[in-house]
């Protein structure tokens, strides 16, 4: 792989991830006003108006199969993922589907390895795993552990992982198509929203464009949607493009390095010895599993 590409897909994941991490503290503001699932529709509609407004450009697909493709990025990225994991933490600790998120590089790499044949998990892999779950456990505990098993709510949180990890696999594939990277963005939200549409009344959702006026709720929510969704979802797979799916999704490790350093920055949170053994651990995971994932075919 061509140095100076690898350094621009590392660069990118790294981009996507700092935007990522500081999401959570701009959600936490923005659910006084909006609830999860009204976060979730305004923030892809804008991101999706804005990309159209970029690149107008009308995709054709060619084929049923690429289709399907882009069905199963949009219901697993963006409608699953997100009605998942808001669902999950009504019925379980906030900690524990922080920690069960992070499981997501275990199913990417799983994944990988048997639908795309191209990415060879060694044993360093699944240490480096094991190293940055247990800093990610530390960090999210910060001292306070408490244990509270739901097996509803942590299952939800699981498969919210999943949804992510065939996520990622899916624009693997797409990547491979000729279009546009804005195009295959786009395409990936409008299946998103139109499989949010048939839930919106489940989650009670308001339309209720009056909370716009308030200028704090118009900046973050704007960051969402043109940061945290438009930008970060190009960037996240243009990485998955050059990298592999593995090599980026190992990258999720650090979103709780990031959120709890802009917590304490922000909201004041305090931070324990525990949670910076924490940190060591996730980046000595990320380093370990990074370092040492080979790949069979050098074409990334």
């Amino acid at each position: 792989m061509d140095k100076k590409k690898s350094t621009q897909g590392h660069l990118a994941a790294f981009i996507t991830i700092m935007i990522w991490g500081t999401t959570f503290i701009i959600t936490k503001v923005l659910l006084e006003s909006f609830s999860p699932i009204e976060i979730l529709f305004f923030r892809i509609l804008i991101a999706y108006l804005v990309l159209l407004l970029i690149y107008p450009h009308i995709l054709k697909i060619k084929s049923l199969k690429e289709e399907l493709l882009f069905i199963v990025a949009g219901f697993c990225g963006v409608t699953l993922y997100f009605i998942l994991q808001n669902t999950a933490l009504t019925y379980t600790l906030a900690s524990n589907v922080g920690i069960l998120l992070s499981v997501t590089p275990f199913f990417t790499g799983i994944f990988s390895y048997f639908l795309l044949k191209d990415e060879q998990l060694q044993p360093s892999f699944f240490i480096g795993f094991v190293i940055s779950i247990i800093g990610i456990a530390l960090i999210t505990y910060n001292g306070e552990i408490v244990l509270k098993l739901n097996p509803l709510g942590d299952i939800l949180a699981i498969l919210s992982a999943v949804a992510w990890a065939v996520y990622c696999i899916a624009i693997k594939k797409i990547n491979a198509f000729p279009y546009h990277p804005i195009q295959i963005t786009r395409r990936v939200f409008i299946y998103g929203l139109i499989f949010t549409l048939p839930v919106l009344n489940m989650f009670d959702f308001q339309f209720n464009l009056v909370r716009f006026t308030s200028i704090p709720n118009l900046i973050y929510m704007l960051f969402l949607a043109v940061g945290a969704s438009a930008l970060c979802f190009i960037t996240w797979n243009f990485a998955l493009d050059v990298l592999g799916v593995v090599k980026t999704s190992i990258y999720i490790y650090l979103i709780p390095v990031i959120s709890i350093i802009l917590s304490a920055v922000f909201l004041h949170e305090r931070i324990t010895w525990m949670a910076i053994a924490g940190l060591i651990l996730i980046l000595a995971g990320l380093y370990y599993s990074e370092r040492r994932v080979k790949v069979k075919l050098d074409t990334q």
